[in-house]
């Protein structure tokens, strides 16, 4: 049973349509690893045992008559707990929403959209309260711990996720990334995972955070996230922003390869970034691989500063607008880092964030003309490894705020650029260390197929449990 926890949600499917293990049979063991990993990684806000049984049951039996209802019928999936799921909860990290007080009876579209597959829902992940910031701990579920080190972050805010996915607890997940979301905490877990083009997964309800805000894969590796693109990348009537359908399959391009791709190699963002030297080693090492792979690869940078004081306007407002309703006494109650830069988006003018959206579009500009020339854009997914659970920022690092330790993921979110990370090796300590991938906005299929490449030249790495 513990061999079912190690497969990809292609092979579940395999598995499935050969007979050779049952969705039941898959959806317990997966149970079980949520259930015996929790103690030490808390990945998870709340299990859904007895209903991922019967829709699993459920699933089997389509199965035996040859007439599964989707493209992810019987695979387990897990949902981060800022995303609606029709009959939970989704308290966002937050002793200030009342359980009792909602209705819980809308799925968000991209939940909706595994619903309509067959997908089983194992549980809801943790998030830091609102998912605000880059590392996972929140006043309502305390510190999600790293799968690879239990004293170590898992990263955020889709640490639960991340986490999950890394150590069993089934092959897809679906996690939200503001700045890095997705990204961060899968390159400090050692997982794939995949911020798409704004507006490719519609979102509903819309976030604060605007436009920032993706719904994105975390999986074992890029055909289960192209299998999820799959499904999830329709559009839903809720999401006035959200894009028509993809013009073809994603899994259909994976195919492709890196040969003939022109791939910019930028690794420290011209000089700007200090990368830890293994991490960077291990990025250039798998930058090489992709040369090898036929790719032509120039290091070059996309040459544009730093633009962390436009993206802390745009976010910090949005911190403001998600805490707008609370009462003082709520207020008291939101984590203190939270509470401090809602404090400093409520001071910001009209004319400050109209400011913020200019440097947005100018940064927006230069990378749509940089991908005039190079098809993919790589870098280190984070600078450093997984540090000490429980803080925003590693000790000693000097920074104020978590955008100090991930300059390369949160300008991508200001372009609404695709972008992904790939596991590329460890660490002296055995801590995973991510290489990302971007490309133009719409070209989610160029980062899968070079994510892909990787993955077939041996990116990835394993958790001993």
């Amino acid at each position: 049973m513990s061999e079912l926890t190690e497969l990809t949600a292609v092979r579940l499917l395999d598995g499935y349509r050969g007979g050779e293990f049952s969705p039941v049979e898959v959806v317990r063991a997966a149970l079980e690893r949520a259930e015996e990993i929790q103690p030490e990684v808390n990945a998870f806000v709340r299990l859904f045992a007895e209903d991922a049984l019967e829709r699993a049951a459920a699933s089997e039996e389509r199965w035996r008559r040859g007439e599964p209802c989707g493209l992810l019928d019987g695979v387990p999936v897990t949902v981060k707990d800022i995303l609606l799921l029709r009959g939970a909860p989704t308290l966002k990290g937050s002793r200030t929403i009342d359980p009792a007080a909602g209705r819980w009876d809308e799925d968000a579209p991209s939940v909706a959209r595994l619903r309509e597959h067959g997908a089983v829902f194992l549980g809801k992940t943790t998030t830091p309260e609102f998912g605000w910031k880059g590392v996972t701990d929140s006043p309502l579920s305390g510190v999600t711990r790293n799968p690879h080190d239990p004293t170590r972050t898992a990263g955020g805010s889709s640490g639960g996720a991340a986490a999950a996915v890394a150590l069993g607890a089934g092959p897809l997940a679906l996690g939200t990334d503001g700045g890095g979301s997705v990204r961060i905490p899968a390159a400090f877990c050692g997982i794939f995972a995949l911020k798409p083009t704004y507006g490719r997964v519609p979102l509903y309800p819309a976030s604060a955070f605007g436009t920032l805000a993706h719904v994105g894969p975390m999986t074992r590796d890029a055909a289960d996230a192209a299998l999820l693109m799959d499904v999830i990348g329709g559009p839903d009537s809720r999401d006035w922003s959200a894009l028509g359908p993809a013009s073809g399959s994603f899994r259909e391009g994976l195919g492709g390869g890196v040969r003939g791709l022109r791939v910019a190699y930028s690794p420290s963002l011209g000089g700007q970034v200090r990368v830890r030297p293994e991490v960077a080693a291990a990025v250039r090492r798998a930058v090489e691989r992709l040369a090898g792979l036929g790719a032509y690869v120039e290091e070059t940078d996309p040459d544009f500063t730093d633009p962390v004081e436009a993206f802390h306007t745009l976010w910090f407002a949005g911190a403001a607008r998600v805490t707008q309703h609370l009462t003082r006494e709520q207020r008291e109650r939101l984590d203190p880092g939270l509470r401090e830069i809602r404090g400093a988006g409520a001071r910001y003018s009209a004319l400050e964030y109209l400011a913020a959206m200019d440097v947005r579009m100018a940064l927006g500009r230069r990378m749509g003309r940089f991908h005039d020339r190079y098809d993919l854009l790589v870098t280190p997914t984070v600078p450093v490894t997984a540090f000490e659970a429980g803080v925003e920022v590693p000790k000693g690092a000097g920074h104020r705020r978590w955008t100090g330790w991930t300059p390369f993921t949160y300008p991508f979110n200001m372009t609404q650029q695709p972008a992904a990370t790939v596991p590329v090796g460890v660490d002296g300590d055995g801590l995973p260390i991510g290489l990302q991938l971007v490309a133009a906005r719409h070209r989610d299929d160029l980062v899968l197929r070079g994510a892909h490449a990787l993955y077939g030249a041996g990116a990835g790495t394993s958790v001993e449990w």
